[in-house]
């Protein structure tokens, strides 16, 4: 009983390295370069990941800096003019001043100002709410 253990663990234990070194050799060959550029200016940003500069997240944005001929085209909102200053000090660009973007209620922002084209029909709390859909 005691060999079999023994023997199971020595088996088991073999197949994981094997296993483990196949891993690492098919990573290293298949391993992708990276411009070590992208890593440098993601760090530089704010890393918000939240797409208002029209890219999926950081990464997609520094992606595309690297690759643009200028930064006239990319900007970061949350991070603004500071952070494109860092993001041209690296890249070696030319950066441009921009004005800060801010959000704009463009209506009343009251239920008054907008015509009711439903009615809510559902629970009042969200206690209820919560108790009834936990």
């Amino acid at each position: 009983m005691t060999t079999t253990i023994i023997w199971t663990i020595a088996v088991i234990t073999g197949l994981g390295l094997l296993l483990a070194l196949a891993l690492y050799l098919v990573a290293q060959r298949f391993k992708v370069e990276e411009d070590p550029r992208i890593e440098e200016v993601e760090k530089a940003m704010p890393g918000a990941n939240c797409g208002g500069c029209g890219f999926a997240g950081c990464h997609a944005f520094a992606e595309a800096a690297v690759k643009a001929p200028n930064l006239d085209n990319n900007f970061c909102p949350v991070g603004g003019n500071e952070t494109m200053k860092k993001v041209a000090a690296i890249l070696g660009y030319e950066v441009k001043e921009k004005a800060p973007m801010v959000a704009v209620v463009r209506c009343g922002g009251t239920c008054a100002a907008r015509p009711r084209i439903n009615e809510y029909d559902g629970t009042a709390s969200c206690k209820v709410k919560a108790a009834l859909y936990a």
